[in-house]
């Protein structure tokens, strides 16, 4: 039995339906996006949306949707699914479908009276291109197949409205059509892989409407062009290929080509192998090297998030060298910027104070999947670079002070994840003395020391490090340790800041901590009260007044509410890394049964992934991206470290 699987009742019923979404991509930035009923409910979505570098760094929707078709004896049944005014479904193609599973690609099975259809889809990797198979299982009389593409061209965050502007011109390629709806764009292909009739019939669709985008206050209904459509006859145990792409293919190798590509899938049989499916869809490629993206439908390649990822969506399911082309991109970038003040083109907010910090959290956790001796022979000098750029003041707004910690100006601008802003200006506005920012540099501290101590290289060096970092820790317990047994989130001058947040369990979950066990135990109970859900810590504690638990309302609300009370998956890797510390192999069990309410989520919102945030109460609904790639990345780090307590806590028994 498929692990991801929804019968009948589910699919006919759009509340059930409809919140359930679906996500392919091409691991060069194009992708594939909608409902598994095939409704698109977001601006964003689409079956073919593509990055278009020579117009901007955005992503494009080409192809909005394809309906199908199915006709004998001259009645048509559609099987597509619009929304449109009034919550009015048409054309209700969603009643014919008896089945979706989604193990190597997703599959809906059709049945119109004697009619039972299959229909699977393959993004191909590294090329702008779907591929669509169809596959007739049962047919008692002659059946034709009629499909209808709904053409966009446009910015995946906008939206387009019935215009005279669009250039109406098909021309004919083998088995299909080649359409280009506005300058600067690239051509659709539209092709099969047998011949097929094509028929002009061009018309606007209008008042296709968005349901997530009008929840969200943002503009939700647009036009569609569909230029006409394509007809052709299918026989009972045949297969008809269709193909979406910006280049012309050959229509005799579909079948192979979609076979080929089917052989590089990960199964979703388990938990696991779901996210470890969703790790590989945020990996982009491209001609300026190896990325990870922060999240779909939205979101480029964010250096933060890219470093918070990285371990788990490579190391955690046996990537390694696809971490260490990351991790060079990435460096490469960073030693430009830090070296020239040029950003980088490709990774946005690498100028950020804390991108060196968490660079060597991410370069720490390879020590963490391998050992120190093939961790210092590989990344030993860019550590040290890293570390001697802060100590230099060579990092923009990351300044170290005589006692050991670092302080950044955050008033004006947000420096670190808890990012949201009213016009440029931060809501939380995190300056000072940063707890993370200040745990991440001690554990980066020892984490050079324990590398130069290792082989017993360079010991004045050391010895000035480890003098360094006792002063660090010191004054890290006497600046962030309050009598009541948690950390301030960030401390100005005489200002402390009193609102109990997760990055207490950064602190805690570090490799390196300066608190000791009895204080890091005090710690996570606070955060086990306070802060801990089924789907990772909330940002804020329920206690604070400006506790706001769920994602909703118009663009300010929500932008007021994303850091005060919403839960990241992310958080809880570093929660789990703080119980193994303080518990060791007890705590195994209490882990395990936490990560039961994120293998939940396999089957709800983006299925097979994590959602960017979760409300902080009951039911814990996902909100914002529908696939995001630090969760995702935590989560299989988590399960990895799960195992491997299991195991040697079997082998002590």
């Amino acid at each position: 039995m498929s692990y991801l699987k929804f019968d009948k009742n589910l699919m006919i019923n759009l509340e059930q339906s409809l919140p359930k979404e679906m996500l392919r991509t091409n691991m060069s930035g194009a992708y594939h996006c909608t409902t598994i009923v095939g409704c698109n409910t977001r601006k964003q979505h689409g079956l073919l949306v593509i990055p278009i570098p020579e117009m901007d760094d955005k992503a494009h929707v080409l192809l909005s949707a394809l309906d199908e078709s199915v006709i004998q004896h001259g009645a048509s049944f559609n099987l597509g699914l619009h929304q449109y005014g009034d919550n009015v479904f048409s054309p209700n193609g969603h009643k014919y479908i008896r089945e979706f599973t989604c193990e190597s690609v997703p599959k809906l099975t059709f049945r119109v009276g004697g009619v039972i259809m299959t229909k699977e889809k393959v993004f191909i990797s590294h090329e702008n291109r779907i591929l669509i198979k169809y596959t007739l299982l049962e047919a008692h009389s002659p059946t034709t197949l009629r499909f209808k593409p709904f053409l966009a061209f446009r910015n995946a965050n906008s939206l387009v409205v019935e215009n005279p502007g669009i250039n109406r011109e098909i021309r004919h390629v083998p088995n299909g059509i080649a359409s280009c709806l506005y300058e600067g764009y690239p051509s659709l292909f539209m092709q099969f892989n047998k011949e097929a009739t094509w028929v002009d019939d061009g018309h606007w669709y209008n008042g296709i409407e968005y349901y997530k985008d009008r929840d969200r206050g943002i503009p939700y209904k647009e036009d569609l062009w569909v230029p006409g459509y394509f007809e052709l006859p299918i026989k009972k145990g045949e297969s008809i290929i269709f193909s979406a792409s910006t280049f012309e293919n050959d229509p005799s190798t579909f079948v192979s080509t979609y076979e080929n590509e089917l052989k590089t899938r990960t199964c979703r049989t388990s938990f696991f192998n779901c996210l470890k499916n969703a790790a590989k869809q945020f990996y982009v490629k491209n001609e300026h090297g190896m990325y990870i993206m922060a999240g779909f439908p939205w979101y480029n390649v964010r250096g933060r998030d890219e470093l918070i990822a990285l371990p788990g969506c490579t190391l955690a399911i046996d990537h390694e060298e696809d971490y260490h082309a990351i991790l060079g991109s990435f460096m490469k970038a960073l030693r430009h910027y830090i070296d020239t003040g040029e950003k980088d083109r490709v990774i946005r907010e690498i100028d950020l104070p804390d991108i060196p910090l968490w660079t060597l959290w991410a370069i720490q956790q390879y020590k963490r999947y391998n050992d120190v001796n093939k961790c210092r022979e590989r990344y030993l000098e860019d550590v040290r670079w890293l570390v001697e750029c802060i100590r230099q003041g060579k990092v923009n707004n990351l300044n170290l002070e005589d006692n050991g910690l670092l302080t950044s100006e955050g008033t004006e601008k947000p420096v670190t994840w808890l990012s949201a802003s009213i016009e440029g200006r931060p809501i939380i506005p995190r300056t000072g003395y940063i707890l993370e920012f200040n745990a991440l540099w001690y554990n980066a501290l020892m984490f050079l020391i324990g590398m130069l101590e290792s082989n017993g290289s360079e010991p004045e060096y050391a010895e000035q490090l480890k003098e360094l970092a006792d002063r660090c820790g010191k004054s890290f317990v006497d600046t962030f340790l309050n009598d009541y047994s948690y950390l301030y989130d960030y401390v100005n001058g005489t200002y402390t800041d009193l609102e109990v947040r997760p990055n207490m369990a950064i602190a805690i979950g570090l490799e390196n901590s300066p608190l000791d066990r009895r204080q890091r135990k005090k710690v996570l109970d606070f955060c086990t009260r306070e802060l801990l859900t089924p789907k990772g810590l909330r940002s804020l504690s329920p206690k604070s007044h400006n506790y706001r638990p769920v994602y909703v309302g118009n663009p300010t609300e929500r932008e007021y509410t994303v850091h005060q009370g919403p839960a990241r998956p992310w958080l809880f890797g570093f929660y789990a890394d703080a119980y193994f510390k303080v518990f060791g192999m007890s705590g195994v069990s209490f882990i395990e049964r936490m990560l039961i309410g994120f293998e939940d989520e396999m089957s709800e919102g983006c299925i097979g992934s994590l959602s960017e945030m979760y409300d902080a109460n009951p039911p814990y609904a996902g909100r914002g991206a529908v696939s995001t790639a630090k969760n995702v990345g935590e989560i299989l780090s988590t399960i990895r470290a799960v195992n491997r307590m299991s195991k040697l806590l079997s082998q002590s028994e």
